[in-house]
């Protein structure tokens, strides 16, 4: 029997050496210009420290160079995505700041418009979900759809990507003739299709070994880092009580405590045995389960529209007066806020423009999620997030 001291024995100090690895900005699973460094031990992810920049815009310092009507362009190049989003927070900090309150016509459009935009950018999320974990036909249905919802923008106000509708007062124009039966055509459309979403996606086997139980965010965790939207829902679970953490219901605005629908939140009867609340395919599933709701808004919006009093916009302030106004919406990201001041003197230029992202505070708990996953999964994790940079370069 060998022993200790026996010669024959060699002993062996088996280490790895730590390497920084860049992930992006080029890398085609970032969603954007954005640099992910990665620490790791071998194949573990040790730490990971998000770059970001490469897309300043300097739309806050523009904001305080121009009138609020000229700032809405603007707004549309923040989460492009979502621009109507975009559009809708910037016009409620400014009618808020002016003492403006929008017709109900104006309103229900709104919500029209806003809940279709919701509607688009998560069939992107999904669709770019599937292409970052390597399937590519989610992204080709998602995206036929989405065109559809861009054929009714682009009838409304003319773009398809940078709008511009919603402004302050209410929108540009009033719905076409005949708009709304072209919508509910789309809408009888595409919820059927939900489903097959989920057959070739949610429940696909390899999609949920990819996603399931991997980048778990606690409740905790997502609080501490200010996470909102389909981030922190993920997180919460409505069995113990925790609070519908939407804006559309906790702080309505547009008339939306008016409307019925559900706040999407774990846990859900459908979730794989291998899933846990807070993981990749939870934000993954909330997102989708949200469409559902948005159909249901906007059919209720719709059959309110034609009885609505009053125009599609309101009068615009001459000036903005002293003072400041902030306000945050639920945008498909999370809560979006802006927040406008006044100049002492009468002036239509505002004194201070800022612009609270969510996508920036959701994409800070990065590090604390991907310790202890696999480079492979990084693309799993960010995609889950759903950043947009031009809304975090802003």
């Amino acid at each position: 029997m060998a022993t200790v001291e026996d010669p024959t024995i060699i002993e062996f100090d088996v280490r790895t050496d730590e390497m920084l690895v860049n992930m992006g900005p080029q890398h085609p699973s970032t969603h954007g210009v954005l640099r992910l460094v990665l620490r790791t031990d071998g194949e573990v992810i040790s730490e990971v420290a998000p770059h970001m920049g490469y897309l300043h815009r300097c739309a806050e310092k523009i904001g305080e160079n121009v009138t609020p009507i000229q700032f809405i362009p603007y707004t549309d190049r923040m989460d492009y995505l979502a621009a109507m989003n975009m559009n809708l927070g910037y016009s409620l900090a400014v009618e808020k700041l002016c003492g403006i309150q929008a017709p109900e016509k104006a309103n229900d459009i709104r919500v029209i418009i806003a809940e279709l935009n919701r509607i688009a950018s998560h069939l992107v999320g999904m669709g770019t979900y599937g292409l970052d974990l390597g399937t590519f036909s989610p992204f080709l249905y998602a995206f036929r759809e989405r065109e559809m919802i861009l054929d009714l923008f682009e009838e409304v106000c003319g773009a398809r990507l940078t709008y511009s509708y919603i402004t302050i007062g209410g929108v540009h124009d009033d719905l076409p003739e005949g708009w709304t039966k072209r919508c509910t055509d789309f809408l009888d459309y595409l919820e059927p299709r939900i489903e097959e979403y989920h057959t070739l996606l949610t429940r696909n086997h390899i999609f949920v070994q990819r996603t399931a139980n991997i980048g778990i965010l606690s409740k905790q965790l997502a609080i501490q880092h200010a996470c909102s939207g389909p981030m922190l829902r993920g997180s919460l679970n409505r069995d113990l009580g925790d609070p519908e953490w939407d804006l559309r219901r906790i702080e309505p605005y547009c008339g939306y405590e008016t409307y019925d629908f559900e706040v999407v939140m774990p846990p859900f009867a459908v979730a794989p045995e291998t899933a846990v609340i807070g993981d990749c395919w939870h934000r993954f599933y909330v997102r989708m389960l949200e469409v559902i709701q948005s159909i249901k808004l906007i059919r209720q919006a719709m059959a309110r529209y034609p009885n609505a009093q009053g125009t599609h916009r309101a009068d615009q302030p001459k000036h903005l007066p002293a003072g400041e106004a902030y306000v945050e919406t639920e945008c498909p990201r999370g809560q979006m806020g802006f927040y406008v001041v006044g100049r002492p003197a009468k002036d239509s230029v505002p004194l201070r423009v800022r612009a609270r992202s969510s996508s920036f505070c959701n994409l800070s708990v990065t590090d604390a999620i991907c310790r202890g996953c696999l480079i492979a999964d990084i693309p799993a994790i960010v995609g889950s997030i759903d950043i947009v940079m031009g809304e975090i370069d802003r």
